[in-house]
């Protein structure tokens, strides 16, 4: 066996036609091929699920049981099979305890450098807390200027009220003579009263001394005295003027909060010890928001401005006869638009009247004539019935009204005070996780440490640059490790777990990598090559699912996959280097990089209809304020580096108020003053990458509606007209026509326990999901089973006389989707597959002309021709008087754009600004733009 290659024989696993291939090792290797060519199969379900097969089966049939079982993929052999590690785009967790920092571990370290080197404040006076020894003490005194006078005094009282007879009378019996009270100094031996309902503070004069070197043994034993009579503190009364305090304990002598010698766990958030006890470690509330209570505030009550569950304006209803109840009695009208009410009117509706009573009638059932009743509120009625409800369904309900609120205690920093006062370089460790990348490395470099801080923490900050060395390598610079990891998206999370292992520094590993380059701006698509490079450099070998231009041209070598999709692909079309694949007449691929075929510019710009959005003072996350004008009946690109903020603006405040505003939706959008021009759109479609459904069961029939169409027709058989069949009898998700042996699945599962579970065809049905008198019905003598496993090519010619089927079939077709089965599982189906599905389900509607598509990188998961013709269904929905904007930082996609708004100039804090606004010819003379630096080379090329 040859050790300088991997050899796959025999690979069947999804549409791969048997492929043999021979790749090799320690090289970065680039696999690509149109979109549903059998790329991933090969990879991942090919190569890496080989193995983690082999991983696990190492194991003791005992550690198997707990490991979840592999199934053997569908290969003949492989060879060279090094340890695997896949870095999907799977996005990290959705847990809010979950955070770039402890996704990272670099949280873990900063715990460990704050607890072996932090320096504990009084969160009352902000005074460091220091534990100091005697002859600590004895030094510091003996600093002050020889010849001073001081007083030793022990705080025996401090801030507590009474007489304190008793406290007097034993420092008596311990024959000290003087006491200051207060202020002031006091002879034992005199009778000193005190008021008893005031605070005092007592302190005993243990010695009296002038500052020379030869006191030190005296003061030492009369330090001693005080802070054995004071329980660990003492005070220097410098009677020049002045006073120091000291404290043997880890506490603030003049608040006397005390910390316990530190350890890591008191700086997690996710253990009680250190947690925020307001809100738990979260740094959040979930509370009921206003503004989702009322989201479009330009209507009246009447109206139906409240859109709260339980609270809708209904004639007859309950809400209509308190409504107006309290509209009489406060004398505000229910016709006024909600955002003209007074504020009066809007606490008693939102917040209740407080107990203040008003008449309301009704006039309903038994429910007849006028009540005497007091009204809690909106809010305070919906957050009531969210904390007694024990219905999951109902708290799901209740909870679309909230959102989160910052924590009141810990303002968002997760930790109780006490912990947050224990400071490095004069900063907290929440404070820390709040900078950018960038700026911790900067910090962490200029960090001003003591000799003794310094030895101790020399390894810990190395291990935190490196970490934080490896997310800027990865173009992560950006981000802040307290940003949520929810929050990330699929390329950051890849690109996270990409810096971790990077960090690991393994070597002899096979990575496989799922198009690393998503989300990625192209100045920051070299730094991740680079990184890339680094690894295979270090002794590993890459197989990288790719289809971005740069990552091919860096490749050691190349395996394109194809010809076509589907049905029309499994095969390995050429395999070498970028040269080789330039020079094959065969590869779609090698015609995008020779040059030989290209995604044309468009001749002219559209201007647009004269209309426009106009988003006002843009603050969400890093946007600095911004105002943003998007020309409607165009389509439109939102550009920028990396963490610009493209997506705060389009996804977080321009969909999200849009949703609300035109589909009525119940969401809030980020912090911005306005969007103008909402009245010339009548709804808003977002098309993501989220999958069509998360069964067997999800179809692109069923998602697409044309399941209900097919079934119709089934129905409207003589055969089934004669057997009484309606369309709910061609359904495999309900009883009836399905086969019950397998419930409608085709397979069934059969748990197997120290092997994996083997899926076997239902014996009943032999896989075709329906019972057999379901299947006599037949059309075109099809069945409906017959129909689901042809490919949308097929289905178009068989349903060529059914043009209500043929239309939704041919915009399937027309995104590319010719190759999938029509009830192919939603399983199945990749990112970009999906959101195709769902492009084709918008333009399978009848367009109004006026609707606006919003896009978050549609060329995810795209060839290039893929993308050609993903470019040419978009230009369609626009010369059919819609608007389209989207995120993207595919240059082929930017240039072929109406109109541009690119974001920056940086990342993160050096973002958020507006760089340009225009065509994409007026862009490339833009200097400050890196977009328009890039795509200059690119519309000379065209």
């Amino acid at each position: 066996m040859a050790n300088d290659k991997l050899i796959i024989k025999g690979a069947r696993e999804h549409n791969l036609k048997n492929v043999s291939l021979e790749v090799p090792r320690d090289k970065l290797v680039v696999f690509t091929g149109l979109s549903g060519s059998g790329k991933s199969s090969l990879a991942f379900d090919t190569i890496y699920a080989d193995g983690q097969r082999r991983y696990v089966e190492s194991l003791s049939s005992y550690a198997r049981q707990f490991l979840g079982q592999m199934e053997k993929p569908d290969v003949d052999s492989i060879e060279g099979l090094s340890p695997a590690i896949s870095i999907d785009q799977k996005t990290t967790s959705k847990n809010p305890r979950s955070t770039v920092g402890t996704v990272t571990e670099i949280y873990d370290y900063l715990r460990l450098l704050y607890a072996r080197i932090g320096i504990p404040h009084c969160p009352v006076c902000g005074r460091p807390i220091q534990q100091q020894t005697v002859d600590q003490m004895v030094d510091q005194i003996l600093a002050v200027p020889e010849g001073s006078k001081i007083q030793v005094l022990a705080p025996v009282v401090r801030g507590r009220k009474g007489e304190h007879v008793k406290e007097f009378e034993a420092a008596k019996r311990s024959g000290y003579a003087r006491v200051r009270v207060d202020g002031n100094l006091y002879d034992l031996t005199e009778e000193i009263k005190l008021e008893k309902n005031k605070k005092h503070h007592i302190e005993i004069v243990v010695d009296r001394l002038v500052v020379k070197p030869e006191i030190k043994s005296r003061l030492s034993d009369s330090l001693e005295t005080a802070l054995n009579l004071s329980g660990g503190l003492v005070i220097i009364d410098l009677l020049d003027g002045g006073e120091m305090m000291f404290s043997q304990n880890y506490a603030c002598p003049e608040h006397n909060i005390s910390v316990e010698e530190l350890t890591p766990r008191m700086f997690s958030f996710n253990n009680p010890q250190g947690a925020c006890e307001k809100c738990t470690g979260l740094g959040t509330f979930m509370k009921v928001d206003p503004d989702l209570v009322a989201p479009n505030k330009k209507l009246s009550v009447r109206q139906g401005a409240i859109k709260a569950s339980g609270w809708y304006y209904a004639e007859g209803g309950l809400a209509q006869s308190y409504f107006e109840g309290m509209a009489d009695h406060y004398g505000f009208s229910l016709d006024t638009p909600f955002q003209e009410l007074s504020q009066k009117a809007k606490d008693v509706l939102l917040y209740g009247t407080n107990g203040e009573k008003f008449t309301i009638y009704r006039d309903v059932g038994a429910m007849q004539g006028q009540y005497l009743t007091d009204f809690e509120g909106i809010i305070n009625n919906l957050e009531r019935r969210f904390r007694v409800t024990n219905s999951e369904w109902m708290k799901q309900e209740l909870s679309a009204y909230m959102s989160s609120e910052e924590c009141p205690d810990c303002h968002g920093a997760r930790l109780k005070p006490i912990y947050l006062s224990v400071l490095v370089g004069g900063i907290n460790i929440s404070d820390f996780c709040k900078m950018s990348v960038v700026r911790a490395l900067d910090f962490l470099e200029h960090l001003e440490l003591t000799e003794r801080e310094r030895m101790i923490s020399a390894q810990i900050i190395k291990e935190i640059k490196e970490r934080l060395g490896f997310l800027q390598s990865v173009g992560l610079e950006y981000l802040t490790l307290s940003r949520a990891a929810g929050t990330l998206s699929g390329g950051e999370s890849q690109r996270i777990r990409l810096a971790t292992q990077i960090g690991s520094s393994l070597m002899g590993v096979l990575y496989i990598l799922d198009e690393p380059s998503i989300g990625l701006h192209q100045r920051d698509n070299d730094k991740l090559i680079a990184t890339l490079k680094r690894l295979r450099d270090i002794g590993n070998t890459l197989i990288v699912v790719e289809h971005d231009e740069d990552t091919m041209r860096a490749a050691d070598y190349i395996v394109d996959i194809g010809p076509g999709a589907g049905v029309h692909g499994g095969e390995v079309v050429c395999a070498g280097t970028v040269k080789q694949i330039e020079a094959c007449e065969q590869s779609v691929t090698g015609q995008y990089l020779s040059g030989r075929k290209q995604i044309p510019v468009p001749q002219t710009r559209r201007p647009g209809n004269g209309n426009f959005l106009e988003i006002k003072g843009a603050s969400e996350n890093n946007l600095k304020g911004i105002d943003v004008k998007i020309p409607l009946g165009t389509f439109t690109v939102v550009t920028g580096v990396s963490g610009s903020g493209k997506s705060s603006l389009v996804n977080e405040i321009l969909y999200k108020k849009l949703a609300a505003t035109l589909n009525g939706a119940r969401t809030r959008a980020g912090k911005h003053d306005d969007i103008l021009g909402t009245e010339h759109l009548d709804k808003v479609i977002d098309i993501n990458q989220s999958p069509i459904g998360r069964t067997p069961r999800s179809n692109p029939a069923t998602y697409t509606g044309v399941f209900t169409d097919i079934r119709e027709l089934f129905a409207s058989t003589n055969a089934a007209k004669m057997r009484g069949y309606n369309s709910g009898r061609f359904s495999f998700n309900v009883k009836g026509g399905r086969c019950e042996a397998c419930e409608g699945d085709g397979i069934i599962q059969i748990e197997m326990h120290f092997l994996p579970d083997v899926f076997v065809p239902c014996e009943v049905c032999k896989g075709r999901r329906y019972n057999r008198e379901t299947l006599e019905v037949k059309y075109k003598d099809k069945s409906i089973y017959d129909v689901l496993e042809m490919t949308v090519e097929e289905g178009l010619a068989f349903f060529d006389n059914h043009s209500k089927i043929k239309r939704k079939l041919q915009t399937l077709y027309d995104v590319g989707l010719g190759y999938i089965k029509i009830g192919q599982p939603a399983t199945t189906l990749s990112g970009g597959e999906a959101q195709r599905v769902k492009l084709a389900t918008e333009l399978s509607r009848r367009p109004t002309g006026r609707t606006i598509y919003i896009l978050d990188e549609p060329t995810t998961g795209l060839h290039t021709a893929d993308v050609h013709k993903l470019i040419e269904v978009l230009q369609k929905l626009v010369d059919a008087g819609n608007s389209v904007v989207l995120i993207e930082h595919n240059l082929d996609m930017i240039k072929t754009a109406d109109y541009l708004i690119d974001l920056g100039p940086e990342g993160g804090d050096q973002g958020g600004e507006v760089v340009f606004t225009g065509t994409p010819e007026e862009i490339v003379n833009c200097e400050r733009s890196y977009t328009g630096q890039y795509l200059k080379k690119v519309l000379e090329n065209s």
